[in-house]
């Protein structure tokens, strides 16, 4: 059979695919999502099976402080027309948020119906869920390709969804593995492989992905982050404003602190904090790509970040932490999770003892927050998560052990309401926003503009609290 030839059809469909899980854990999150099975349209099958797929759209946040929206369109249009080009697709448009001034978003498309051919590379799981949002195959993801893989060769892509495939396999792999679209190979076996091989650069330029999306790598960096809508949505509801002292909590890797920045201006005191130093090496790099000259970044536990001993604080250079109680006008924690939300994924390996471990973890994070916030402060908190353990039954807990502490109403409000029979009040439910995945169509007609309406719906999964300390 020719390079060229089908060996058989990818037709993958909702029904045919979901997130791998264990078994423990798929049992206690049926059981943690039962309570919204009676008043969702989507049961938790169904759920996992469109966490696989990536949302309908690319969305872009413009750093407003250095360019227009307008002028971000401009440019972006130029761009995409020709890596569209390159690979023999029409470029999608480029559109405004009706709602929010600093995002735009690019329609995606799929899943593609796909030949598939003989030679199959095998790409490591971070790769494959990035070719899955629009990137080709860089080298250093790449784990098996054939003996004879050639520059210019025709193949077939396969995500390592069980991370089993050893660096180097020239074997076909007969682990599990997900197939994400076709490429030509921009370098050869030796070069991946050989003792000289590439350390960088594209591996495999994917010309037929399954689901065709923007490119945006390194593109306009100093004025765009590609940042899932609903992680926008949280600075716009945090509110901050020019002058405000603001704390970042978990801040890497500085999506949000770097949208805080641009909507205060610059003008004011944003301390970011992370415990992981690698994460705060890239949100020390994304802050300075993106020109923000009022946040300063520590390497810090946030769970300790609250001073057990009186110390001053000085807004105009904090310091490292602890800081003394109520000095923040407005406190972010978007805290670690069990990321059941987050799309695409493949596989979750988390035991049922990690998915209750995250609860305990984000009320210490929680209560630091509280301590942290001024009277009269705002307090948003937030999870890629749709577990409710770690979303409406942490808002209760806040509601039940801080009587100082609101929930407030939230703008803007383009989610849906919190689930109920999670111990909150009809009257909580809709004050919370929950995001997730939307029921549309993957072949969008670009030339209708009305088509859109319901992919603005289709996003991670995700929620939003957002608080008053009185």
């Amino acid at each position: 059979m020719s390079l060229d030839m089908c060996a058989c059809r990818a037709k993958l469909s909702r029904e045919a695919v979901s997130v791998d899980m264990k078994a423990e854990t798929y049992k206690y999150l049926c059981c943690s999502m039962k309570v919204a099975r009676a008043s969702v349209p989507t049961t938790f099958d169904e759920l996992l099976g469109d966490l696989v797929l990536p949302p309908a759209l690319t969305t872009v946040r413009v750093n407003t402080t250095k360019r227009s929206r307008e002028e971000v369109v401009i440019s972006l249009d130029h761009i995409l027309s020709s890596q569209y080009s390159q690979k023999s697709r029409s470029k999608p448009p480029i559109l405004p948020h009706p709602l929010l001034n600093d995002v735009i978003f690019i329609p995606n498309c799929g899943p593609m119906d796909l030949c598939q051919f003989e030679k199959k590379v095998v790409v490591d799981m971070q790769c494959g869920l990035a070719v899955l949002r629009g990137a080709d195959v860089f080298v250093p993801g790449v784990m098996g390709a054939p003996k004879d893989l050639c520059i210019g060769d025709k193949v077939s892509v396969y995500a390592d969804v069980e991370g089993k495939c050893r660096r180097g396999l020239t074997t076909e792999y007969c682990g599990k593995s997900y197939f994400i679209g076709n490429g030509h190979a921009e370098v050869s076996r030796l070069q991946l492989f050989g003792s000289n091989s590439a350390t960088s650069g594209i591996a495999i330029l994917m010309t037929g992905p399954l689901y065709v999306a923007p490119c945006l790598n390194s593109v306009l960096s100093d004025v765009i982050y590609v940042q899932n809508l609903p992680s926008i949505v949280v600075s716009h509801v945090l509110d901050p404003q020019p002058g405000d002292i603001v704390l970042d909590m978990c801040a890497a890797p500085g999506g949000k602190t770097t949208h805080i920045a641009a909507l205060i201006q610059n003008k004011g005191c944003i301390v970011a904090l992370d415990k992981n130093l690698r994460k705060i090496k890239k949100l020390r790099d994304n802050i300075q790509l993106q020109s923000v000259s009022s946040a300063h970044c520590f390497a810090f536990d946030a769970t300790k970040a609250l001073a057990t001993e009186e110390r001053e604080f000085n807004a105009m250079d904090p310091g490292p932490p602890p800081y003394p109680a109520e000095c923040f006008d407005r406190v972010l924690l978007d805290p670690p999770c069990s990321a059941l939300g987050q799309r695409p994924q493949l596989v979750c390996r988390l035991s049922v003892k990690d998915v209750k471990s995250y609860p305990v973890y984000q009320r210490k994070l929680l209560t630091q927050a509280i301590g942290l916030l001024k009277h009269g402060g705002t307090l948003v908190y937030s999870t890629c998560t749709y577990n409710p353990e770690e979303n409406e039954a942490q808002v209760h807990w806040i509601l039940k052990n801080f009587p100082e502490i609101e929930l407030a109403n939230q703008t803007p409000y383009i989610g849906s309401h919190g689930l109920p029979g999670c111990q909150l009040s009809e009257q909580d439910t809709v004050k919370v926003q929950r995001f997730g995945p939307a029921s549309v169509s993957p072949q969008v007609d670009f030339d209708h503009y009305k088509d859109f309406t319901a992919l603005l719906q289709d996003t991670i999964g995700f929620f939003i609290a957002k608080f008053i300390k009185h």
